[in-house]
């Protein structure tokens, strides 16, 4: 255990050294990083959990290739949408990419909406044991016939604190917590814990992008329309036609959610369309309180239209002053 926490915490270290521009969906993320990667030299690592997956482009508002031109751009179409996919295993394949962009002497800039992955990041991760797949079917079997609620619950009553943080219709997240108790005798929250090394925001360069809340929500239906306008529904289409199904994660993904419900015949498509944009609002919402509750986070407020050249100078202008704490330049810091 011990060398296994060394190792999150060199690679913490790693992280911290990094810039981070994030924020909600459609908070203008991807203009604002074009310009702040040019004044930084840097290289952009996606830190978007859906950016993943190849073909999903325009649920996930990934940047155009044109953009991605302009500047270099890491995590991106990865795997096929009908791939699972881990946080150890982003972690993992982001500090590879942070050496590798080192290693030209370039800077490093995440930038995403994902706090999950930028938590991992800054304060590591339980792993935990190996997946239990006997003890998963008998937990799904009992969702499915007890339902979701009925799972919380009894997740509730053995680790009221990872309860606590995840939502009732998690249940992947959910049948890995009790897997944990399962298999360790420990609540996952416990193993967590020991990981969960919270920072300054003076110590980082974590900058978030915030809207008041009328403007994010006109730029969420803005984009919301765009997506369905763009062809939506035809991407899922033909993603369906060429993999048969999507994962259960990027199936979950805000967008192609309803679209599928659409095409099942559980839904209209004006009602496809209208839930896109109540689940993106509520996402919006969830994605915001992660970040106010990483002591981490410094918050960027954007007035009126947002103006990527003179974001980029104001966070570049916080940013360069703080500590550097490259702990892979001098291995004994």
């Amino acid at each position: 255990m011990d060398h296994e926490l060394l190792w999150n915490r060199e690679a913490c270290q790693q992280a911290l050294a990094c810039w981070f521009l994030v924020g909600a969906t459609a908070s203008g993320k991807t203009v604002v990083s074009l310009e702040l990667a040019k004044r930084l030299n840097a290289e952009i690592i996606s830190l978007d959990s859906m950016s993943i997956y190849r073909h999903m482009d325009i649920g996930t508002a990934k940047p155009t290739r044109e953009q991605q031109s302009l500047i270099p751009h890491h995590l991106i179409d990865i795997i096929d949408p009908n791939e699972t996919y881990s946080v150890s295993r982003y972690r993992n394949a982001a500090l590879e990419s942070i050496k590798e962009i080192r290693s030209r002497g370039k800077e490093v800039l995440f930038v995403g909406g994902s706090a999950l992955y930028l938590k991992t990041l800054l304060r590591g991760m339980f792993e935990g044991p190996t997946a239990d797949w006997k003890f998963r079917e008998s937990v799904e079997l009992e969702a499915d016939q007890a339902g979701d609620q009925a799972l919380h619950d009894r997740l509730r009553s053995f680790d009221p604190i990872s309860a606590h943080k995840l939502h009732v219709n998690d249940r992947r997240r959910i049948v890995r917590a009790l897997e944990v108790l399962h298999l360790t005798g420990q609540p996952i929250s416990h193993w967590q814990m020991q990981f969960d090394h919270a920072h300054q925001a003076n110590e980082c360069r974590v900058f978030v992008l915030r809207h008041a809340r009328p403007v994010l929500h006109e730029r969420i239906e803005q984009r919301v329309q765009r997506m369905y306008f763009d062809g939506l529904v035809e991407e899922l289409q033909t993603l369906l036609a060429s993999y048969g199904h999507l994962s259960r994660t990027a199936s979950q993904a805000v967008g192609y959610c309803e679209v599928i419900e659409f095409l099942s015949g559980k839904r209209s498509l004006p009602e496809a369309q209208e839930q896109t944009l109540i689940r993106t609002r509520r996402f919006a919402r969830h994605q915001e309180t992660w970040f106010r509750g990483l002591s981490e986070s410094e918050f960027v407020e954007v007035l009126g239209e947002t103006d990527p050249e003179v974001l980029a100078e104001n966070i570049l202008e916080r940013g360069r002053t703080r500590p550097s704490t490259r702990l892979f330049e001098n291995p004994k810091t």
